[in-house]
C-alpha cells in the first residue's frame, strides 16, 4: 500500500477484521461483507473477557503510568478504525508523547485481551500490531517496539515485539481486504481443521458449500423453506 495513499472515514474498515483475516479469509467476507454473525462458546467467553476489560469512561493513573481503557484509535493511511482494549501510558521525557491535562511524556504500550492461549499462527499478533500502528500514526513522532496480549486461559501477558515483517504482513492484508471489500468478494471454501469451532459453521457449511457460496445456500434454503 503505497504512502499517498488516503482514505476517507467511510472507507474504514474494522480494524478487529485483521484477525479474522487472518484465521480465514472466507469468515471475514462473511463478517464484514455479508454481515453474518453466530455466536458460540469460544466468542461469548472473548466477548465477556473483553466487556470486563472495556470501560470508556475510566482512566487511572497508577504511579507513572496512566490506563486508559477502550482507546479509539484509527488510521488513514492503513484506512481502519476500532479500538485498543487498553493502552498504558508510560513516563517517559525522552520518547513519550504529550497528553492533554497531562504534564511531561508519555510512552504507549497496548494490552489486547484475548480467551484461550497463545496461538501458534499470528492472527493476534497481526491485531496488536495494527492497533500499534495506528497509534503511531495518530501521535506522528513514535514508534511502539513492543506491547503485549494478555491471555484469559494462562493469566499472563505475552510480550510481541512488533517487527517489520508483521508489519509488512498487516499492510499486505488490508490492501487485499479493501479489495474484497470494494468488489464485495466472498473467498470460498477452503476447509481447515479449525471450521468445526468456527461460529459460522453453519452458514459457511464447509462440506456442503464447496462449489456455492454462503448468499447461495441461504437462498436455497429459504426456497426449501417456502415449498414446506
Amino acid at each position: 500500500m503505497g504512502n499517498n495513499v488516503k482514505y476517507n472515514e467511510d472507507d474504514f474498515l474494522q480494524l478487529a477484521g485483521i484477525q479474522h483475516f487472518a484465521f480465514c479469509r472466507r469468515q471475514w467476507a462473511l463478517i464484514h461483507i455479508e454481515q453474518a454473525w453466530l455466536e458460540n462458546y469460544y466468542t461469548a467467553e472473548g466477548r465477556l473477557m473483553h466487556e470486563k476489560a472495556h470501560n470508556p469512561f475510566f482512566t487511572e493513573k497508577r504511579g507513572d503510568v496512566i490506563v486508559v481503557r477502550e482507546m479509539q484509535v484509527c488510521s488513514r493511511e492503513l484506512g481502519v478504525s476500532g479500538q485498543c482494549d487498553i493502552v498504558e501510558f508510560y513516563k517517559d521525557d525522552i520518547q513519550g508523547v504529550n497528553l492533554s491535562g497531562r504534564s511531561g511524556k508519555w510512552f504507549p504500550q497496548i494490552v489486547e485481551y484475548k480467551r484461550g492461549k497463545t496461538k501458534v499462527n499470528d492472527c493476534d499478533r497481526l491485531q496488536l500490531t495494527l492497533q500499534a500502528m495506528c497509534l503511531e500514526e495518530m501521535f506522528c513522532c513514535i514508534q511502539i517496539d513492543k506491547s503485549c496480549i494478555f491471555y484469559g486461559e494462562t493469566k499472563r501477558r505475552e510480550y510481541v515485539e512488533l517487527t517489520n515483517e508483521l508489519r509488512d504482513t498487516v499492510k499486505k492484508m488490508l490492501s487485499e481486504m479493501h479489495d474484497y471489500y470494494n468488489r464485495r468478494h466472498i473467498p470460498r471454501v477452503k476447509p481447515m481443521k479449525s471450521c468445526s469451532r468456527c461460529s459460522l459453521y453453519d452458514i459457511c457449511l464447509p462440506e456442503v458449500s464447496k462449489k456455492r457460496s454462503a448468499a447461495e445456500y441461504m437462498e436455497a434454503m429459504l426456497r426449501e423453506e417456502d415449498r414446506i
